[in-house]
This record gives structure tokens, C-alpha cells and sequence, in this order.
């Protein structure tokens, strides 16, 4: 019988062992992980107070390049020569201009990131192939965010972009993929079934190409009303350009965005130009 009992005791102390082990194990650990919690920054995401409204210069460009064709007269009318788009690019640093994108310039109106002090955006119609051979080197050589809004159907085509020039911009960290329709057509009093799919086969085939969400639109020739406006919201688009001056952003116009044509303004010329709108 006193050996049985030895038996049960020492039964009992190992169990009892066991059990202490496991619980000084368990609070080792939790208090391992508080020590772990405690030391690791509280990572959060900051939100900042949604802006009603504010003053942001959208500059529209269309060809960066020198015109050889003299009798080209509508391209020549269109365009900034390289030269004169460098000046630009440095008069807006020099002044402090913060180059934002489109989808930047929604965020900030949502609160979700910090407002620059003075944001502009640099925004390309068409997605002309000089955007690429010219105006892109320039906003590569001085860091500079931009837009080009990119007619889908005109890639590869004589003029325009190649898929693989879109590709290498859209990864470039610098400018943002917006869609200007599939055949860059006048959308008001268009076919609404037409209109439609301008608006959402251009994004759609764009995004394929770039795998990467186009939430930006730019109206083909100013052209839109209130209707083609809910269309482009519809799209899932969250802002749309016009050729219509100003400077006002606010959520009421965000499908209907003012731009200004900078011209051959540099210097204070420029700067005075943004300032007086």
C-alpha cells in the first residue's frame, strides 16, 4: 500500500509540474507578445478633413514636339515645343507648384491624403507618340507627376502610342493612364448606348493593357452635357476633364473639371496668368 501511494504522489507532482510548466510557457509568451506590441509603431492611416473647395491649375497639352510639316497648321496650333514645355516644367518648380495627378486631386477632396500647398496638374490629350519621345523625358529629368488621357482605339496606329510605350509610362511611376473614348468621338447628342461604350470599352481595354484601375476621363473636344457627366460616373470613373477655363475643384465639378491652356507662357508670365484665373 505505501508504495502504491509513493506512486500516486509522485503521479500527481509530475502532473502538476506539467501543468505549471504549460501555464509559465503561455504568459511568457503573452507577455513576450505585449513587450513585441508595445515596441512596433502603431501603424494608421491619417485622415485629413475633406475639402469643399480649392484653387488648382489643370494645364492642357496636346503635342510636345518640334512641327516639321509647316503647313500643318492645326498641329502647330496645338503644340508646345519641348524647349518652351522644359521652361514651363521649371517655372512651376522654381515657384514650389507640387505636379499632382488626377487621382491625387480627388483624394485630397476626399481627405485622404495631405493638400500640397500649391498642387498643379499637367494633363496630355490624346496620346500622341511625342508623349512619349518628347514630353516624357522632360518629366522624367525633373520628377514630374502627369495625366495622359489616351484614345484606346488609336494605339498603334501612325502618330499615337504603341502598347508598349503605354506599358513602360503607366509603370514609370509618374503618370497616370486617364481614357479619352475608344474613337475619340464628340460625346453630346451622341447615341446614349454609343456614348456609353466609348466611355466604358475605353476603359476597360486600357486597363487590360496597364493592370492597373483608369479612374480619370477627359471629354474628346469639350464635348459633354448632364447626361454623358452620369455616364462617366457610372463608368466608375471618379473625375473628367473639359476645355472649359478655370480653376475651382470641388466635389459638385469633379466630372467637369476646368483646364487652362498655359500657351507659350513662362516666367512670371505664367505664374501671373495661374494667379489672375
Amino acid at each position: 500500500m505505501k508504495l502504491i501511494k509513493r506512486r500516486i504522489i509522485l503521479l500527481s507532482v509530475l502532473f502538476l509540474s506539467i501543468i505549471l510548466i504549460e501555464n509559465l510557457n503561455h504568459y511568457g509568451k503573452s507577455v513576450s507578445n505585449a513587450a513585441k506590441a508595445a515596441l512596433e509603431p502603431t501603424i494608421s492611416t491619417p485622415v485629413f478633413t475633406p475639402l469643399k473647395s480649392l484653387a488648382v491649375p489643370i494645364l492642357i497639352y496636346h503635342y510636345i514636339e518640334y512641327v516639321k510639316d509647316e503647313k500643318d497648321t492645326i498641329r502647330k496650333s496645338l503644340n508646345t515645343n519641348p524647349y518652351l514645355f522644359t521652361n514651363q516644367v521649371e517655372t512651376l518648380r522654381n515657384a514650389g507648384y507640387t505636379f499632382i495627378t488626377a487621382s491625387d486631386l480627388i483624394d485630397i477632396l476626399e481627405g485622404k491624403i495631405r493638400p500640397p500647398k500649391k498642387p498643379v496638374l499637367l494633363t496630355f490629350d490624346d496620346g500622341y507618340q511625342d508623349f512619349y519621345t518628347d514630353a516624357f523625358p522632360i518629366l522624367r529629368r525633373y520628377n514630374v507627376k502627369a495625366v495622359v488621357y489616351v484614345v484606346s482605339g488609336f494605339l498603334d496606329m501612325s502618330n499615337y502610342l504603341s502598347t508598349l510605350q503605354l506599358k513602360e509610362i503607366a509603370k514609370s511611376g509618374l503618370v497616370e493612364i486617364g481614357a479619352h473614348t475608344v474613337h475619340h468621338l464628340a460625346l453630346k447628342g451622341l447615341n446614349s448606348e454609343l456614348a456609353k461604350s466609348e466611355i466604358e470599352e475605353s476603359k476597360k481595354t486600357l486597363e487590360r493593357l496597364i493592370d492597373t484601375p483608369v479612374v480619370s476621363f477627359a471629354y474628346p473636344d469639350g464635348s459633354f452635357d448632364k447626361t454623358i457627366e452620369k455616364l462617366i460616373q457610372e463608368a466608375g470613373y471618379r473625375s473628367a476633364t473639359t476645355t472649359l477655363h478655370g480653376l475651382e475643384v470641388n466635389m459638385d465639378n469633379r466630372f467637369a473639371l476646368y483646364r487652362l491652356h498655359p500657351g507659350d507662357k513662362t516666367g512670371n508670365l505664367l505664374l501671373n496668368f495661374l494667379a489672375q484665373k
